[in-house]
C-alpha cells in the first residue's frame, strides 16, 4: 500500500504488541497506541498515521497485491486490474474468467479464487471496504474500449535494478501513462528493459534475447522527456 514510514521494523512491534493481527488493523490505529510504542514518538506516530490515510486512496491493484495472496504478485494485480473493474468484480470471477487475463494462468486463478473462499478472507475484504479503501481499478479497460494510445501502446517493459533517479513505482507510472505495459519477467515479448545499477538476471537474459536495454536517460527521452 506504500504507507510511509511503514518499514518492517514498526510492523514487527504493531504485531508484537498486538495492536494489528492483520492489515485491516492498521486502518483503526490511534495515536495514542502508535506513540507508546518503543522509539515511535507522537510526531513520528502521526506521520505515519497520515500515510496510513493516504494509502486509502491507492489503485485497487494495491490493494490486491497487499492482501498476499499466494502467486498474486504486483504484476498480477495489475492484469487483474486491468480486467476487472472493481476488487468485488475479481473475486466474483470464475477461474476460466480470470484466465481470460494477460498474464493470469490456470495456478494464479486458482489460488484467487481458493483465498477468497475462506470466510475469514471475505471478512477481511469487508473491513477494508468498510474503512473506505479505494477498491476501483484506474487500471481497467473494458474489452471492446479499443486499443490502447499512447507512446508505449502495444510495447512491454520491464525494469530492473536502482535506477539514478526515479523510483521503479515512478518509471512504471510512466510506462503505463503512456500505454505501456510493465512487466516482472524478460521474455522474447518485452521490447524493452530499463536497467539500473545491480541490474542482475533480468538484464543478463535481456542481452541473450537481444532485446533493447537503456539506461534511465534513454528512458525518459523515449518516454518524451529528454
Amino acid at each position: 500500500m506504500d504507507i510511509e514510514g511503514g518499514g518492517e521494523v514498526l510492523v514487527r512491534q504493531l504485531v508484537a504488541s498486538g495492536l494489528v493481527t492483520d492489515v485491516a488493523d492498521l486502518y483503526s490505529l490511534k495515536l495514542a497506541e502508535l506513540s507508546n510504542l518503543e522509539r515511535m514518538g507522537e510526531k513520528s506516530a502521526q506521520n505515519f498515521l497520515d500515510g496510513v490515510n493516504e494509502s486509502k486512496a491507492r489503485d485497487m491493484w494495491r490493494v490486491l497485491y497487499g492482501l498476499g495472496i499466494f502467486h498474486v504478485g504486483a504484476g498480477v494485480a495489475k492484469a487483474l486490474g486491468r480486467c476487472f473493474e472493481t476488487l468485488e468484480d475479481v473475486f466474483a470471477a470464475s477461474v476460466e474468467q480470470l484466465t481470460d487475463c494477460e498474464d493470469v494462468g490456470e495456478v494464479i486463478a486458482k489460488s484467487v479464487v481458493q483465498w477468497y473462499g475462506d470466510p475469514r478472507n471475505r471478512k477481511l475484504v469487508e473491513r477494508l471496504r468498510q474503512a473506505g479503501l479505494n477498491f476501483k481499478s484506474e487500471l481497467y479497460k473494458p474489452k471492446g474500449a479499443g486499443a490502447a494510445t499512447g507512446l508505449f501502446s502495444g510495447k512491454t517493459f520491464v525494469l530492473t535494478g536502482t535506477l539514478p533517479n526515479l523510483k521503479r513505482e515512478e518509471a512504471a507510472a510512466k510506462i503505463e501513462a503512456l500505454g505501456g505495459k510493465v512487466s516482472g519477467s524478460v521474455s522474447k515479448k518485452t521490447d524493452y528493459v530499463v536497467a539500473g545499477e545491480e541490474a542482475g538476471s533480468k538484464l543478463d537474459k535481456a542481452q541473450k534475447l537481444g532485446v533493447k536495454i537503456v539506461d534511465e536517460a534513454e528512458f525518459l527521452k523515449l518516454c518524451g522527456e529528454g
